[in-house]
């Protein structure tokens, strides 16, 4: 009988969950199905009750939901580490972004930026408090729509600079990655996957999930911006 396992997760595992669950359906014969929207509109859906039989979010998220008692306490699994990248658009002039006195003169002169809401954002927030350019930028910030990444923004000319997991930005067409935020400043998000209190197979998913944290899944997350969380 072939299992059929319901997932949701965050955009900035789109493609890599969908790379490695492609693999994972060859070798086990069970039929993986991973929804990718908004991280916050994913943590809404789960606790409001809607089924799924597996989570995949940043670390904080998926601590909350088991906390609240929507996830099995103890399911935690850590899967990969993301680190924040920055794009222009493509043939746009490549903006210094390393150390962090470049970056911030980078953001002065740039005169549209965009970032996530998710994690990310609200370290990006916090960061530019700390620089002492907020409010400078609040004006100039393209804020994208739910389920619009911000390389899209950035191919399409509506923000200069742009910054979101590397992950999100690698397969965008249109745009160029200057590289992640520098060393002093660098912002690394954990993914990790969590069970709900009602999966229809826990056994099973444990299963998949072990096999994201597997050798064989080392190149995969590598391809798309990621490292192994373990």
């Amino acid at each position: 009988m072939t299992i059929t396992l319901k997932g949701i997760s965050s955009m900035a595992t789109r493609q890599l969950l969908a790379r490695l669950v492609e693999v994972y359906e060859q070798q086990s014969g069970s039929r993986i199905q991973i929804e990718s929207v908004g991280g916050v509109d994913a943590a809404k859906r789960v606790k409001s009750g809607e089924a799924f039989d597996v989570v995949i979010l940043a670390s904080d998220a998926i601590d909350k939901l088991i906390a609240d008692g929507h996830l099995l306490a103890g399911s935690r699994v850590d899967i990969v580490q993301s680190p924040v990248a920055i794009a222009i658009k493509s043939g746009a002039a490549r903006a210094m972004i390393t150390p962090a006195n470049s970056l911030k003169a980078s953001l002065f002169a740039a005169k549209s930026i965009s970032y996530s809401t998710g994690p990310s954002g609200v370290y990006l927030v916090g960061l530019f408090e700390k620089m002492g350019i907020a409010e400078l930028l609040k004006a100039k910030t393209v804020v994208p729509p739910p389920g619009v990444p911000v390389g899209s923004l950035v191919a399409k000319g509506e923000a200069e600079l742009g910054f979101q997991q590397l992950s999100e930005l690698i397969n965008v067409d249109g745009i160029e990655v200057l590289g992640t935020l520098p060393e002093d400043i660098a912002y690394i998000t954990t993914f990790s996957a969590g069970i709900p209190i009602h999966a229809s197979s826990p056994a099973a998913v444990e299963q998949f999930l072990a096999f994201l944290n597997s050798a064989q899944a080392i190149p995969i997350k590598e391809s798309q911006g990621m490292t192994p969380a373990n």
